[in-house]
């Protein structure tokens, strides 16, 4: 099976060379850069399978980094995962926006760094959809076609909105999306956008969905993403 190389980007070499070591332990090529411009350089012309990424980089910060990366038609498909400072969420939910795929808070465990690029690594491996269109995950089955949703073999009426938003969350098992990425999916740009409106419908879900609506998860600060399930 051919490695995967994963781009490590932090300016703070204790920091680079911890994440490095952890996740060439793991049997991933890694490849480093100390600077924004650097990342994109590298980025492309060499065959990057995963970015982690600092968002406080001394130039092109890490927000720009990955615009420009999801701008590319070469680097667009790079999955990203932050590095962030506690008391960045609103750079959090601005690069998840942009793009990037999941989000680390400093300082980290390793094995939570691991876990989280493993994570991100197969779900573009292995998407969620099955024969025909349908999606299962946990005990729950969504038929897109019919707008049905199976929890533990018993039919749950969802509204179209709830419906929605449950089809948004399972097609991306794991992603945290952002309540304006939610309402986007769910209504399009022109939808007046709350975070309530979506919190609501979330609450509307999980209580009909009973002891599976747990899989939802609540990001504070930034929004919402179904469980992936193990």
């Amino acid at each position: 099976m051919e490695k995967v190389t994963i781009l490590v980007v932090d300016d703070e070499e204790d920091i680079l060379e911890l994440v490095k070591y952890n996740l060439a332990r793991e049997g991933y090529d890694i490849e480093t850069a100390l600077t924004g411009e650097d990342t994109l350089k590298r980025a492309e012309t060499m065959p990057i399978d995963l970015i982690v990424l600092d968002l406080m980089l001394p130039g092109i910060d890490g927000l720009e980094v990955t615009r420009q990366l999801k701008k590319s038609p070469r680097t667009q498909r790079i999955p990203i995962v932050m590095l962030t400072a506690k008391g960045e969420e609103a750079d959090v939910v601005t690069g998840l926006e942009l793009g990037a795929d999941d989000y680390i808070t400093k300082p980290f465990s390793p094995r939570i760094l691991v876990a989280r690029v493993k994570s991100v690594l197969r779900r573009i491996s292995q998407p969620a959809f099955e024969a025909k269109g349908v999606i299962r995950i946990h005990e729950l089955m969504i038929h897109p076609g019919r707008r049905e949703v199976h929890a533990g073999g018993e039919l749950i009426k969802l509204t179209y909105t709830e419906f929605q938003v449950l089809q948004y969350l399972a097609k991306r098992p794991g992603w945290v999306a952002t309540r304006y990425q939610i309402v986007d999916a769910v209504r399009g740009s022109d939808y007046p956008v709350t975070d309530r409106s979506v919190d609501v419908q979330i609450v509307g879900l999980r209580k009909k969905l009973g002891t599976y609506g747990k899989y939802i998860e609540t990001i504070r600060g930034v929004g919402y993403r179904l469980k992936e399930a193990l």
